[in-house]
């Protein structure tokens, strides 16, 4: 059977047991179709990029679904008619990844605090370059030092 993943966005003011219920309401399609889903990911309460139907923030699921064509049609029908539904994206893969998603594993990232060296600010020295030099002095930080001499010359 073909593989896919699927990834839905639903309204910020659903409570996550009913995007939950949504998502067991979907599997259990599938399953009653011949299919499967032998991954379901709860993202969780996010920001969107964009206002989608004046929502700021949406609960994103994700599926991975080993299932015939037919069964996902339906599914997608399913979401294309309910209204919590913001968007929805499928695409076929040509294999299931078991351990968890980039998402996931970003998340656990956060909670661990490792975000590596980039944000602490610790580079290193780059011994490739020459030093600059001293500037130029453009604007007013170049009159300064002749107002004072004129300043204390009068």
């Amino acid at each position: 059977m073909p593989l896919y993943e699927t990834v839905f966005v639903v309204r910020q003011d659903v409570a996550q047991t009913q995007v939950e219920a949504l998502g067991n309401q979907l599997s259990d399609l599938i399953a009653g179709m011949g299919g499967q889903v032998p991954k379901k990911e709860y993202w969780g309460l996010r920001q969107l990029a964009y206002r989608m139907k004046k929502n700021r923030k949406a609960h994103y699921m994700l599926f991975n679904i080993d299932s015939p064509a037919a069964a996902v049609k339906e599914m997608e029908r399913t979401m294309s008619i309910n209204e919590d539904v913001l968007r929805y994206l499928t695409v076929r893969v040509d294999e299931l990844e078991a351990a968890p998603s980039a998402m996931m594993r970003k998340s656990d990232r956060d909670e661990r605090g490792d975000r590596g060296d980039r944000r602490r600010g610790d580079r290193e020295h780059r011994g490739d370059r020459e030093s600059r030099g001293e500037r130029p002095r453009f604007g007013r930080e170049a009159a300064a030092p002749e107002a004072e001499v004129e300043g204390g010359a009068a």
